[in-house]
Formats: C-alpha cells, structure tokens, sequence
C-alpha cells in the first residue's frame, strides 16, 4: 500500500466521507464500495455511498443497499451538495472521473482530500492519495489490503466479507482468470474462516436470472453471435429493439460475452449494444491480445489487459463495421496470441 500513514492519519478522527464508483457498478465495484463503508462506520465515519446509475437487482443482498444513494437528474443538487461537504471522497473501481458521469466533475471541483482505490490500469491523475494497482484482483483486494494495513483486520466482519468476497470471486471470473493470485487465495481462506457463506454469494449472484434473462441469453446465443474464424474473435451486437423485446434489466446482458469468449480457438470477444443515448462496448480476451489498448485506441474506453470496456456515439451499424474493419490490423496478434 501506498503511504499507509497519510491515510491513517487523515482518518483518525471522524469525518464526512464519501464513496463512489463507477457507471453500472458491478459486483466488485459495489462490494468494494460497501465493503468500505461498512469498516468506516466502526471507525465512527458518517459515511454516504453513492453510485452514478442503478445496478443490478442480483447485488441488493449486500449489507448498506438500502443507504446507498443512486445519482439522477433529480436529485443533482442533493447529491451536488454532499460531494461539496464530504471531508474525504473514496472513488473506487475506476481510473478517470468520466467513468462517473456528470458526478466526475463534481468530485474534481471538490474540496474534500479524494483518494483513489482502483485495480485498472493508466489512473488518471485527480486523486490526493492514490492507492491504485492493476497487479490486483479486484478492487475489493485491495479494499481488504487496505483494511488490514491500517491495523484494523478485526474490524472485517461477516457482513463486511461478503460485500469484499463478492468483487473478487466475480472480477476473477470464480478465480479461473490469470490475476487470481496467491494473495487472493489468502483472503479468501480469511473470509471463510470468519464465517463468510461463499457457497451462498455465488448462488446470490449467478443463480437469481429471471425467466426473461435466460430467454434472451438463448436468443442471443442461437441468433446474435457472430464468430469471425480468420480472427480467432467473436462477438454479439444486440439492438436497443432487442432489449426492450425481452424487458432486459441493468445487468441482464451481463457475462454474455464470455459465452463468446469460451467458443474453442477464440481469443478476442466483444459484446456491443445499443443503449439509445450511446452504443457500449465491452471486450475479453485470452493470451497476450490487450483489449485495454484496442479499447484506448479505438473506442474511447480502457480497462485491463484482458477485460476492457469501450462506448461509440455512432449508431449499432456503423459501430459494428467500425469493430470489424479494426481486425485485419491486428490479425497477425490474433492469430499467434497464446490462448
């Protein structure tokens, strides 16, 4: 960890304190987030989660949802003015401010001492202390990390394991992707041994779809998937019409594009989708192929070497012959990357 000491200092005594994350949290970005506010709370912090969007129904289990506050246009001035009080603002799970919408701008003008806790690579430079490293699992690592660097191990509770047990099963795919390291096996043997239910997460999170989700996973399975052999890629492009046919929900689409990525021989995976107001992209891969810098590159986005996100402004159409025209350039890491 980073300067441990400034933060201790800046938090021994109690304070107005903020956390955020990023557009459309997922698990690791709201268990983080939680997992955060709950250790927080013991240390005698008022502490306010907010969140630029909504998420996924499946993640209401996590101990403080219900005080979670989630941004909209009508409650700006609320949340204008909360971002303007807070004394020390946590931004986790992401690198640049745009990933926060209009809150981003709100956050840079703030005087409040803003400190970033994020495992994506190139971090923007808006924070006062930076505890950012793309070595880590997941973000709700180095939650944990910072936790037990601050001397506080015992303050993890069940409830605040789960919340961090969360993000790191899930941002290491079950802990089958390369970043599952010994340190997070060590955590985990820690979660279990304060009585996390892990079996129960998992069935929480990946066992809660709706009838309508799997409908749609069949058809975009049967109908949407688009495999590009000469490539070694594959991707879905689903329309906005298509959402709406089957009543998608914020994290419905959610892993789709794994199923891509799990076709024999494939090693770059995209799912792109119409969401009216922009098309959002995300992108996987196995071996040496960075979806990080396709993403940077092209699709105004980023994330990790292997697991990027990307938006276009252009519509589906011109948007997917965008993504396709890309892939003659980088044939040659397609077809040797080690998979």
């Amino acid at each position: 960890m980073h300067d441990i000491d400034a933060l201790k200092e800046l938090l021994k005594e109690p304070k107005e304190v903020m956390i955020t994350t990023h557009h459309k949290p997922d698990a690791d970005a709201l268990g983080s987030s939680l997992g955060l506010a709950g250790y927080l709370k013991k240390k005698g912090h008022r502490v306010t989660v907010i969140t630029p969007s909504d998420y996924p129904n499946f993640l209401a289990w996590m101990q403080g949802n219900d005080e979670v506050l989630v941004y909209s246009d009508k409650n700006d001035a609320l949340v204008r003015r909360i971002i303007s009080e807070s004394q020390v603002i946590f931004c986790l799970d992401f690198s640049a401010l745009s990933r926060i919408s209009e809150m981003g701008e709100y956050i840079r003008e703030a005087k409040g001492t803003k400190v970033l806790v994020d495992h994506h690579l190139e971090p923007e430079n808006f924070a006062d202390l930076d505890y950012s490293n793309s070595a880590a699992a997941a973000t709700a690592e180095l939650v944990y990390d910072l936790i037990k660097a601050m001397g506080d191990g015992d303050m993890i509770d069940t409830q605040i394991g789960e919340c961090l047990y969360a993000g790191i099963m899930t941002d290491t795919g079950s802990f089958r992707h390369p970043s599952t390291s010994k340190n997070v096996h060590l955590i985990i043997a820690d979660l279990l041994h304060i009585g996390v239910n892990t079996s129960n997460i998992h069935r929480l999170i990946y066992d809660s779809s709706s009838e309508l989700r799997l409908r749609f996973l069949g058809y975009a399975l049967k109908d949407k998937l688009v495999v590009l052999r000469e490539y070694n890629t594959a991707y879905f492009a689903i329309t906005a019409e298509e959402l709406k046919a089957y009543d998608s929900k914020t994290g419905d689409t959610e892993g789709l594009v794994n199923f891509a990525l799990s076709i024999e021989g494939i090693v770059f995976a995209a799912i792109i989708i119409d969401r009216s107001q922009a098309v959002k992209m995300s992108f996987r891969s196995v071996g040496s192929f960075s979806v990080n810098e396709f993403a940077r590159q092209h699709f105004s986005g980023g994330g990790h070497r292997n697991a990027a996100g990307g938006i276009s402004y252009e519509p589906l159409e011109a948007t997917v012959e965008k993504f396709e025209s890309l892939l003659p350039l980088y044939k040659t890491e397609l077809l040797g990357s080690n998979n």
